[in-house]
């Protein structure tokens, strides 16, 4: 049983490596290609490119808002491998209008057909893959796979950074649709898709599920001391709920599944912001190009991926998920600080050192959220904690676009280009204060049961 899920994860990993690395090796040029397209002569600072960027932000992140649950809750009805086939088609026409050719009509023409592509692709190879691992791992285990999957990402964007640095403008896109047109075949090919487990947590999957009566067992089991932070009326889902009634019996479940939701919210909220905030103001401050992004992004996913696939799980096993959960969102605190006031171009580098905190994040959060619930629901929760990144995606351009153009322009009310980036800060602080109303309470086998498998609770 071990020795074959090694060989199914190491299928998803390479799908998420050729993924991922056809998408790290566009964020070095893009700044440099939407300024180019859209903005006349030679100015660093252009706001058209910085709205444009925020538009895409808002536009997308309403379209991954709703998909992402529906194509989480779809994935545990028909297969993970059926719902990644879409969003890995869709994904290789953008880059190939560029890889074409960059002039204005065609940049405009890539934009707007990778915003409406990607209100399906952006985030759903990462949703599905977290999915995957946390229906085919159990127990201890799980948290360290969510890390090296994490890791994996973070390798691609070594290999993307790398070959960034040395590709030309158009070479990166036409590399960009080739690689992502490898992990579709890939995937169809290797990809084998395990909607079954032998394990006993899995013993409900495939069941229609219906509600649990409120038998005297079912309230004693529900009603132990492990569980104390968990609503002892227990709802189970239906296959003809819809998605969204899905979502919303599942998290009013679960106290920590909520706050676990809202670190999310605070975490993607702060890390879309910046994502463009930080670019832009590099580029108007200190006057970094392509090759500077592309040695930035290198030393940030070397360390990254290190972070994740050696240092968390020994974080993970010594201090446990919430605190390496908090401790990672106390340095992401720490690094836009003082990213905000940065006074030379070698602070962005000096930074780095802080990265692994923001790689700790997002693995911890899934880590925490899939002990929550049984293997039946896995696609349920990454869907749900998918939603709601998108949600903070939609949220945080009304917030940091306009504020980081207004403070790179001559019409700031003072002078602080940082501005923005500090704002992001203050966000991360609040995510890491939510983080530690989370309890360390361990998930219960006996209740992942109860919900998958009703009659066994009843018996």
């Amino acid at each position: 049983m071990e020795e074959f899920r090694l060989g199914e994860l190491r299928h998803i990993l390479m799908t998420v490596f050729l993924s991922g690395f056809a998408e790290y090796l566009l964020r070095p040029v893009m700044t440099d290609v939407t300024i180019a397209a859209v903005c006349s002569g030679l100015n660093d600072s252009c706001p058209l490119a910085v709205y444009l960027t925020g538009v895409q932000q808002v536009t997308v992140g309403l379209g991954t808002m709703i998909m992402m649950p529906v194509i989480g809750n779809l994935s545990d009805r028909y297969g993970i491998k059926a719902l990644l086939t879409l969003p890995m088609c869709l994904s290789i026409l953008p880059p190939a209008i560029l890889g074409y050719r960059r002039n204005t009509n065609f940049f405009y023409a890539f934009y707007i057909i990778k915003t409406l592509f990607d209100m399906v692709c952006q985030g759903t190879i990462d949703c599905l893959a977290n999915a995957y691992v946390a229906k085919n791992v159990h127990g201890t285990k799980r948290i360290s796979m969510f890390g090296i999957l994490a890791g994996v990402s973070s390798i691609s964007g070594v290999c993307a950074s790398l070959s960034a640095r040395f590709l030309s403008i158009s070479s990166t896109f036409q590399v960009t649709a080739i690689s992502l047109f490898i992990g579709l075949v890939y995937m169809r090919v290797f990809l084998k898709e395990r909607l079954q487990d032998d394990d006993e947590d899995d013993s409900g999957d495939g069941r229609s599920h219906q509600e649990v009566h409120d038998g005297e067992n079912l309230k004693m089991l529900l009603a132990e001391p492990v569980l104390r932070d968990t609503p002892t009326k227990t709802h189970v889902f239906n296959t003809k709920y819809s998605s969204l009634k899905d979502m919303v019996s599942l998290i009013k479940n679960s106290t920590i599944l909520i706050q676990a939701l809202v670190v999310t919210f605070f975490a993607t909220f702060s890390e879309s912001g910046r994502g463009s905030a930080l670019m832009y103001f590099l580029k108007a401050r200190f006057g970094f190009n392509k090759n500077d992004f592309a040695e930035l992004f290198l030393l940030v996913t070397i360390i990254g991926s290190i972070s994740q696939l050696f240092i968390l799980p020994i974080l993970v096993s010594a201090i446990g998920e919430r605190k390496v959960l908090s401790t990672g969102l106390l340095m992401e605190f720490f690094n836009a600080a003082c990213l905000s006031v940065a006074w030379s171009p070698w602070v962005p580098y000096a930074m780095t050192l802080l990265v692994p905190g923001a790689m700790f994040v997002m693995p911890s959060v899934c880590g925490i959220a899939s002990r929550q619930v049984g293997s039946g629901e896995q696609g349920k929760v990454q869907g749900c904690i998918s939603g709601v990144r998108a949600f903070a995606q939609v949220v945080a351009p009304f917030v940091y676009s306009p504020l980081t153009a207004l403070f790179l322009s001559e019409k700031a009310p003072f002078y602080f280009p940082g501005f923005s980036i500090l704002c992001i800060a203050i966000s991360l602080m609040i995510g890491f204060l939510q983080s530690l109303l989370i309890k360390d309470h361990p998930s219960s086998p006996l209740l992942n049961i109860a919900i998958n498998n009703p009659s066994k609770a009843e018996a």
